[in-house]
């Protein structure tokens, strides 16, 4: 039934800034309709996953996290670097990948991921 995701929505309270920060530090560029349209690459896949109210991965006031899969996570920490974002979550490594967070200008978490 379900081909993959049509969207993710959510409101900003300073939608100028949010737009710039995701276009500056993820470089997703945001169309004069306040969004974009990512099309995914061969093999590329997404992940649609709950978590318990209580479950530590992510802060409990925070009620979603973004993912977005990098081609290489170390060019996205230099990315970050260079532009003075701070990671949130040191490079992980485990048997799903390598993850990092960092945080956008109104404090929700993201991960970036490497398969």
């Amino acid at each position: 039934m379900i081909k993959g995701f049509g969207g993710i929505f959510w409101r900003t309270k300073n939608l100028e800034a949010v737009k710039k920060w995701y276009s500056e530090v993820l470089q997703i560029e945001i169309d004069n309709w306040n969004g974009t349209v990512i099309k995914p690459e061969e093999g590329n896949e997404t992940i649609f996953s709950f978590f318990t109210e209580n479950d530590t991965y992510f802060p409990e006031e925070q009620q979603v996290m973004l993912n977005f899969e990098v081609q290489n996570i170390d060019e996205s920490i230099e990315h970050f670097k260079q532009i003075g974002v701070h990671l949130e979550k040191e490079k992980e490594i485990s048997e799903y990948g390598k993850f990092v967070w960092i945080k956008d200008p109104e404090g929700r978490l993201i991960e970036l991921w490497e398969k």
